[in-house]
C-alpha cells in the first residue's frame, strides 16, 4: 500500500554516493523542459541514459556523452520493452500538459505511465519506477490535466506489488527553457504582469535544478518507495501574487514596481481555446 502525500524537501538532504560504472536508467520525455534539466544532472552524477524521444521532421538531437536515443512513444510497447530493459531506474518524466480533451490528456498521463509501468514490472530485475506528476494531482476534479495526472498515479500503484514506485509531485516548475511562466517573466521585466482578474491564493513553485537534484537524490537514496512526495523550494507559506510581483520587480527591474494588469476568466478561457485548437493543427 502506498503511503498519503507528504510535503518534504527531504531528498535533498541525504547523503548520496555515485553510480557504479554500469549504472543505466530510462527516462521519458527527455527533449522537454524539465526532462533536459533532468539529463544534465543524471550525465553529470554519473548515470548512463537511455532518452525516449518522439521523432519529427527537422529534430536534431544533442549529442550527450553517456546518453543514447531511442526514437518512439509510450505506445510502442517494442520501444518501451527495449527502453527498460535491464535498467536500474525508469523515470517517467513525459506529460502532456495541453488537450482538448479528457482522453487527451490520459492518452500520455494516464495510459503512458500504465504503459511504461507495466512494462518495468515485467523486467527479470525489476527497475525502481519514478513518476514525475504534478502537485494538480492534489486536486484531479479541478481539471483535465489534474485528473490525468491523479488517475496516472492510481495506475502504478496497481501494477505490481513488488514494483518499488516513488511519486514526485512538483509545483509550479521555473527555470531557463521554460515556456509556461517565460511570458509572464518576460511582461514583468516590462514593469507590467497580465494576471487573472480577481487572482488571489497561495502557491508554491520549484527551480528547475532543484527539481533535477531531488531526482539524483532519489536515485542515490534508494528509498521512498511506495511514498508520493510533494516538493518545493522552502519559501515558508508559499508565495500570493504581490510576493511574486515584487520579487520580480527587485530582480528584473532593479527595485522598479510591477504593475498588475486584470485579465478577465472569460477572456482567458478563450485565448486558452484557441491555443488548444492551433496546437491540433
Amino acid at each position: 500500500m502506498g503511503k498519503t502525500a507528504e510535503t518534504t524537501n527531504s531528498l535533498v538532504d541525504l547523503k548520496i554516493s555515485p553510480p557504479s560504472a554500469n549504472a543505466e536508467l530510462a527516462l521519458t520525455g527527455a527533449t522537454g523542459f524539465i526532462g533536459t534539466a533532468l539529463l544534465s544532472h543524471l550525465t553529470a552524477a554519473g548515470w548512463r541514459v537511455r532518452a525516449l524521444y518522439r521523432p519529427r521532421k527537422g529534430r536534431v538531437l544533442p549529442k550527450i556523452p553517456g546518453v543514447e536515443w531511442f526514437a518512439g512513444n509510450l505506445n510502442d510497447d517494442a520501444v518501451i520493452n527495449t527502453l527498460v530493459k535491464d535498467v536500474h531506474a525508469v523515470i517517467h518524466c513525459a506529460g502532456a500538459v495541453r488537450g482538448a480533451s479528457r482522453a487527451d490528456f490520459d492518452r500520455v498521463n494516464e495510459e503512458g505511465a500504465l504503459r511504461l509501468s507495466m512494462a518495468a514490472a515485467q523486467q527479470t530485475n525489476m527497475p525502481r519506477f519514478l513518476l514525475i506528476s504534478s502537485l494538480a494531482a492534489r486536486a484531479p476534479e479541478l481539471s483535465h490535466y489534474a485528473g490525468s495526472k491523479w488517475r496516472g498515479e492510481c495506475a502504478i500503484k496497481t501494477v505490481s506489488e513488488d514494483l518499488r514506485w516513488t511519486v514526485l509531485r512538483p509545483p509550479a516548475v521555473f527555470g531557463p527553457g521554460d515556456r509556461e511562466l517565460l511570458p509572464l517573466f518576460r511582461s514583468m521585466a516590462k514593469g507590467f504582469a497580465p494576471l487573472p482578474a480577481g487572482a488571489k491564493g497561495r502557491f508554491s513553485m520549484i527551480y528547475v535544478d532543484d527539481l533535477a537534484a531531488a531526482v539524483v537524490h532519489w536515485l542515490a537514496a534508494d528509498a521512498g518507495y511506495g511514498q508520493t512526495m510533494e516538493l518545493d523550494d522552502g519559501f515558508a507559506g508559499g508565495y500570493d501574487w504581490d510576493t511574486v510581483l515584487d520579487i520580480g520587480g527587485r530582480v528584473l527591474r532593479n527595485g522598479a514596481s510591477v504593475r498588475r494588469i486584470p485579465i478577465p476568466v472569460s477572456v482567458l478561457k478563450f485565448a486558452a481555446f484557441t491555443n488548444l485548437g492551433a496546437s491540433r493543427l
